[in-house]
């Protein structure tokens, strides 16, 4: 128990891939809606709130929707964006940064808020994807219990395996409410990740979309 305690409070994680059980999605949404109700309002219970209050009654449908359709959306693979790409007909060939993509995620140790930005590269090697396909992208992975080094490399892996190519890069700067507003309660602190694939490993051609994340662009 200590060791898995430990873990936790380290927030490392153990795995690449999301741990899932095979029987995941065997129950529809609005059955797990119901059973996590149920033991939502047990857990209240148990910490002796009063849930005929009218303030209280709905909070455990109103959480357990939240879990299943909202935060923890990205868990259900029919939730996936169609990462649609297409021919780079114009003949692009410089870097494409998306930056400041607003990223909200939940820390699987507590389940408490991830709140941040992703900043994502790629350079063409005749494919390009929408925009916004980018943003839906991270949003996807991020609608999970998650660790950042997990979230960073997911939707790195996920943006090659759409373009076609290794060269691409992300970096996540994210503030953990498990960090800010419990245990050391530091509220300045956020956490850098960065995962740098094919190109972006060069030192020159890593600086370059580390230079464009500071470019100040705000409008």
């Amino acid at each position: 128990m200590k060791e898995i305690d430990d873990i936790g409070d380290n927030h490392i994680g153990t795995s690449f891939d999301t741990p899932l059980r095979d029987d995941a999605f065997d129950l529809d949404d609005k059955s797990k809606i119901e059973a996590i109700k149920k033991d939502v309002a047990s857990i209240m219970q148990t910490l002796g709130l009063d849930l005929n209050d009218d303030s209280l009654s709905g909070t455990p449908n109103r959480v357990a929707k939240m879990f299943v359709k909202e935060i923890f959306g990205g868990l259900h693979p029919d939730n996936k964006p169609n990462a649609s790409t297409f021919d780079n007909k114009y003949k692009y060939g410089e870097m494409l940064v998306e930056k400041n993509i607003t990223l909200y995620s939940t820390c699987e140790h507590h389940l408490l808020p991830i709140v941040g930005r992703a900043h994502v590269a790629y350079i063409s090697k005749g494919k390009v994807i929408g925009l916004s396909k980018m943003n839906r992208i991270v949003d996807y992975f991020a609608k999970r219990p998650q660790v950042q080094e997990r979230l960073t490399i997911q939707v790195v892996r996920e943006l090659q395996k759409a373009l076609g190519t290794d060269d691409v890069a992300c970096v996540i700067d994210a503030k953990h409410l498990c960090v800010n507003s419990r245990g050391i309660r530091d509220i300045e602190s956020s956490t850098v990740t960065s995962e740098f694939g094919g190109a972006f490993k060069e030192d020159k051609v890593r600086r370059e979309f580390l230079d464009y994340i500071k470019l100040d662009t705000q409008f």
